[in-house]
């Protein structure tokens, strides 16, 4: 299939972007890797009236440090994140992630504000935003908004993105102290999108974890936060601990069938990669 006809505007700046944003409203969709919209215009999923290209705002496209946190430009590319010395430093969660993205044509081509606006439930960078405790920057013509990852998505290719609103930026905050990191997803076929996948990230208080966030995708309709993470902290944790807690994860998931795996399947995968990330991260991965 072939996409719907639709216009096409080259934006000149961001205030132009956000211009014909006001303008066209929800009959537009912003282009910037096309790694995502384009496919799914061309299967008619999506047929904007009107495709606005913002894949030449270099104001958009950084890796910076400012007041304490790692912020990323929307329009930084998949394989900048995997080539940058301060991602790999200051997020390797990050960097790991974007290993499991596709392939190296998407991964060149693919950005990480379009990932994120798109909001596929399978797909990797959501999730991280959401174990990093990301804070998302968006943009219209009169204000601009920064919105907790947790808040940002709402459902299967749904976020609290407005019309008239550009997503400009993303902040990680910047962990001072013993940290680590899991990575880990379940797929077919290297490349594919994940049945199941979980990114974690834990600081550590002495011998005691003090803060573990686990997100999991593939699972539902957008990426979640593993509530029965919090049982392992500030805790002595034992594998039967973590095996309680993985058992009390899969009564949180509601999965649905599909062509790709029940939802018997997917629960089953999520317990799994719940009890690994919870032994990598507290560090028992031995037991």
């Amino acid at each position: 299939m072939k996409a719907s006809a639709f216009a096409y505007a080259r934006a000149a700046s961001i205030d132009h972007a956000l211009e014909m944003l006001s303008r066209h409203g929800e009959t537009a969709k912003l282009l910037s890797g096309g790694q995502s919209l384009l496919p799914a215009m061309n299967l008619r999923l999506m047929s904007p009236d009107m495709v606005i290209d913002i894949g030449n705002l270099a104001g958009l496209r950084h890796i910076s440090i400012e007041d304490g946190a790692l912020c990323i430009g929307a329009l930084t590319r998949h394989a900048e994140l995997l080539e940058s010395s301060e991602i790999g430093r200051l997020a390797p969660l990050l960097a790991e992630a974007v290993r499991h993205i596709a392939h190296p044509a998407i991964r060149n081509r693919g950005t990480i504000g379009g990932s994120l606006a798109h909001a596929d439930p399978a797909a990797e960078l959501p999730a991280c935003m959401m174990a990093l405790d990301a804070t998302i920057i968006v943009r219209s013509r009169c204000s601009e908004r920064r919105i907790a990852a947790a808040d940002f998505f709402q459902g299967i290719f749904t976020t609290a993105l407005s019309a008239d609103e550009l997503l400009v930026s993303v902040e990680l905050p910047i962990v001072r102290g013993p940290s680590a990191y899991f990575f880990r997803e379940f797929s077919r076929r290297r490349g594919d999108y994940a049945l199941a996948g979980v990114a974690g990230y834990a600081t550590h208080d002495g011998q005691l974890v003090s803060q573990l966030r686990m997100a999991f995708f593939g699972v539902a309709d957008k990426p979640i936060l593993a509530k029965a993470a919090t049982g392992l902290i500030n805790v002595t944790v034992t594998p039967a601990r973590i095996s309680d807690a993985a058992e009390a994860f899969g009564e949180e998931l509601s999965p649905s069938d599909d062509p790709q795996a029940s939802a018997d399947l997917r629960r089953h995968l999520a317990k799994v990669l719940f009890r690994r990330c919870a032994e990598a991260l507290v560090g028992l991965a031995d037991c």
